[in-house]
């Protein structure tokens, strides 16, 4: 057999491929199907393990997006998790440059306070499975366009933001007047967890158990029927999100 030598070799051109930078505050609570969205589309996941100490990047550094995932501490606790603070900058950094982000849950809070809003404590936590109801906006929203008026996602938070100046409300629930938003046409922030599976339903029984307003199995009983019917949601939605990113780039 031949062998090439190197000045024989053909040139090959490597493209980089896109990523996102993943920020995770806790060992269970990653992209998930958020994820599923971005790799199906060529879209890697840069993913910064805040729970295992690793440090907040103070630049996107060529980043095609930015996905903030949820956690247990509250915005205005940054002097206790000063990495909060790093959060904040980078995400403000995003907006500024135009680079798609998604906010989930702590992540939502945070976009929301980066933009400008109150984030507080709600007058009670909201946990378990609860209705979500989409605003007329959503109707011409990139993520939120063609799916059902309404639909059963996880609730798992304690805290709750203003509507940031300049963006517009898409989602509410009995409990919650903003449930999701956007800002521009590339920001978006989520409150609820659609991204989770059933792993992820039972992760979240485990790790935030003293949280439940009940035992697990209120959760985890009716958790496939819900998923089941959540899905197409779900995956219509971050699909268009992972659209947006390729978009922004083309």
């Amino acid at each position: 057999m031949r062998h090439v030598a190197s000045d024989d070799a053909p040139h090959v051109m490597h493209t980089a491929r896109m990523h996102a930078v993943v920020l995770q505050h806790t060992p269970r609570e990653g992209s998930a199907a958020i994820g599923v969205a971005l790799r199906a589309r060529g879209i890697d996941e840069r993913v910064v393990r805040i729970d295992r100490g690793e440090t907040v990047p103070s630049d996107l550094d060529g980043a095609a997006a930015l996905l903030v995932m949820g956690g247990p501490m509250g915005v205005y606790e940054a002097d206790r998790f000063p990495h909060l603070h790093d959060e904040l900058r980078l995400i403000e950094r995003a907006v500024a440059h135009g680079v798609p982000v998604l906010g989930v849950c702590l992540g939502s809070q945070l976009v929301a306070a980066a933009l400008g809003a109150r984030v507080e404590r709600a007058a009670r936590r909201e946990i378990g499975w609860g209705e979500v109801r989409l605003r007329e906006a959503a109707r011409d929203d990139a993520m939120w366009a063609g799916g059902p008026a309404s639909f059963v996602p996880l609730h798992w938070h304690g805290d709750v933001f203003e509507l940031p100046r300049g963006a517009v409300s898409l989602a509410s629930s009995a409990e919650t007047e903003h449930q999701a938003f956007r800002f521009g046409t590339s920001v978006w922030g989520v409150l609820f967890h659609a991204e989770l599976d059933a792993a992820g339903v039972a992760a979240f029984t485990e790790d935030f158990a003293a949280e439940l307003p009940g035992p697990p199995g209120d959760i985890l009983a009716p958790a496939g029927e819900h998923l089941a019917a959540l899905a197409p949601v779900r995956d219509r939605a971050f699909a268009a999100w992972a659209d947006r990113i390729v978009a922004a780039r083309a």
